[in-house]
């Protein structure tokens, strides 16, 4: 009796976890759906476009540029401030807590490819089509929460780190109401507040989740591997442009730790570009990248 009483309470926790990932996954094709509508009646503008590719380029560096190479893989070092505005833009994804995704990211990373892997589209049950979806989005729903203590115990050191994990809710609701009130004092109306939320909210929301998620599925299956990664990680052009410079895989999981993953010059990389920007200005420092030697013995790409 008591034990089913204690695991009552998870149980509730899981399906509540479930159905938020439900929303996020449905609502954004909805809203796409709905904008889409909207554009053929005229009411999409050079607002909404400005707006959804303002919140696209601001959460989509969040991430690419906090979540995943400054917070999980430490590329580079930065002051507090710019900590704490990368973890608060990386939380306006709405791709999950800040201690959450970086330890799926790091147990990812050390067993990429195998059974442990929270989204291989080379392990499980099922022909080619089942696993790739399941690596692309099925996995969030099985709600599993990694060993942070494992995976992030220097990020759960951080008081500012918990903080903001701990506020996702609020990062959600702002990453919704920006948009909007945007929309709404550009355009001088409410349906420009409604487009806005529209276009720099949800629809931003569907875009930057499904590219995102291609870095999971696509870039383990389609691309060039110009290195020994120990696993199938590969590099794709098109989610390397899309994913601002995330596509480039297989060098990423070559090397893990380079702030810059575009490793060739013609491999657009936009987060290593902001990246060295921010060092100018004293945004970045100890920027981590393989050498020349280290690249020419690996036997991939040079820059």
């Amino acid at each position: 009796m008591s034990s089913a009483i204690s695991t009552q309470p998870r149980m509730q926790a899981r399906r509540g976890a479930q159905a938020i990932v439900l929303i996020s996954v449905i609502l954004p094709p909805i809203a796409l759906v709905t904008v889409m509508w909207l554009a053929w009646g005229s009411g999409f503008g050079l607002i909404d476009l400005a707006i959804f590719a303002g919140m696209y380029l601001a959460c989509g560096l969040g991430i690419t540029i906090g979540f995943h190479r400054y917070f999980t893989h430490k590329s580079f070092d930065c002051p507090r401030w710019v900590k704490i505005m990368l973890g608060v833009t990386g939380s306006m994804a709405v791709q999950g807590d800040l201690l959450w995704w970086c330890a799926v990211h790091r147990k990812h990373h050390q067993h990429s490819d195998s059974h442990e892997d929270p989204h291989s589209p080379h392990v499980g049950r099922g022909g080619r089509m089942r696993r790739f979806l399941y690596s692309h989005f099925g996995w969030l729903f099985r709600i599993e929460d990694p060993d942070k203590s494992r995976y992030v115990p220097d990020l759960m050191a951080d008081p500012d780190l918990r903080m903001i994990s701990r506020l996702f809710p609020l990062w959600v609701f702002i990453s919704m109401a920006i948009p909007t009130i945007l929309g709404g004092l550009l355009a001088g109306s409410w349906f420009g507040a409604l487009t806005g939320f529209l276009w720099g909210g949800l629809v931003r929301v569907f875009f930057e989740h499904h590219v995102t998620w291609s870095v999971n599925s696509v870039c383990h299956i389609w691309g060039q591997q110009p290195y020994d990664s120990h696993d199938h990680s590969r590099n794709n052009a098109l989610v390397g442009v899309l994913a601002l410079g995330e596509g480039w895989h297989n060098n990423h999981h070559a090397f893990p730790t380079s702030a810059r993953h575009g490793l060739a010059w013609w491999q657009f990389d936009a987060s290593w570009l902001v990246i060295r920007l921010m060092s100018c200005v004293g945004m970045a420092r100890n920027l981590k990248t393989p050498s020349r030697d280290r690249l020419a013995r690996a036997g991939g790409a040079d820059d």
